[in-house]
């Protein structure tokens, strides 16, 4: 794999949507740790190396919508792109009952490193993108485990994360609720309140119409479901933007 922070899909400017997958992917750059960041095999195919399905459900949906997206290329284990600089979960040692081997000395000289070579490279092709598209709304893709361990079960299908704008994720919320075979979680499994993580640095801050969506990882574990998925947030997504605009009216 080329040593790029971050892959982007091409789409037009300017744009209704851009999308976001901040954790598309497991790999450790040959930079740190020697590209082997101590850990099994198994768990860094849990969500505690990525989140999976993402990157598959944000290819289809930008196909579907017509939009760009920007992934990031890297484990949340090597720098997690959605926490702030000065986050104390930036740079994980502990994850779900799991020692990271290759992050157990990491100081912040080597914080600090991998910041420069991985995390700030991503955002800034964020803001490059959106800087192009400056009335589209943004989307970011992610999934949850079912549950962590030790934890009960999660129930929720799908979940809408946003902070004090709700612009886009009321709407979206209004239209997911007429789904009946879906658990909806509002601001579930967790809060979309987290200060200087993506969307607080792309959508919160310069004011931008977004919303973040999690997926149950085990809902879009093969490629069938993943398109299945892309498919249907495509249709949900287009809905609340035109309950959106009914609303300007």
């Amino acid at each position: 794999m080329d040593a790029c922070p971050f892959l982007e899909i091409d789409g037009p400017a300017p744009s209704d949507w851009v999308l976001l997958c901040d954790h598309a992917r497991n790999w450790v750059p040959p930079d740190v740790a020697g590209g082997d960041l101590g850990l099994p095999p198994e768990d860094m195919a849990r969500h505690i190396a990525y989140d999976p399905g993402a990157e598959g459900v944000t290819r289809v949906l930008a196909a579907e919508l017509n939009a760009p997206a920007v992934m990031a290329t890297f484990s949340r284990l090597v720098i997690d792109p959605n926490r702030a600089e000065d986050d104390p979960t930036l740079l994980m040692r502990l994850y779900d009952g799991s020692i990271i081997p290759g992050n157990r000395h990491a100081d912040a000289t080597e914080r600090q490193r991998r910041i420069e070579a991985w995390h700030r490279p991503y955002h800034d092709a964020v803001t490059a993108m959106l800087a192009a598209r400056p009335e589209a709304m943004l989307v970011s893709i992610h999934s949850f485990t079912r549950q962590l361990r030790g934890r009960a079960p999660r129930p929720w299908h799908i979940g809408v994360l946003y902070s004090d704008d709700t612009r886009l994720a009321r709407p979206l919320l209004d239209v997911l609720n007429g789904e009946p075979d879906l658990c909806i979680g509002d601001n579930l499994p967790y809060s979309g309140h987290l200060p200087g993580d993506t969307m607080d640095r792309h959508g919160v801050q310069p004011g931008r119409p977004h919303v973040l969506i999690e997926l149950r990882n085990d809902l879009i574990s093969t490629p069938e479901t993943q398109a299945a998925w892309g498919v249907r947030l495509a249709h949900l997504l287009r809905a609340a933007h035109q309950q959106m605009e009914e609303t300007r009216l």
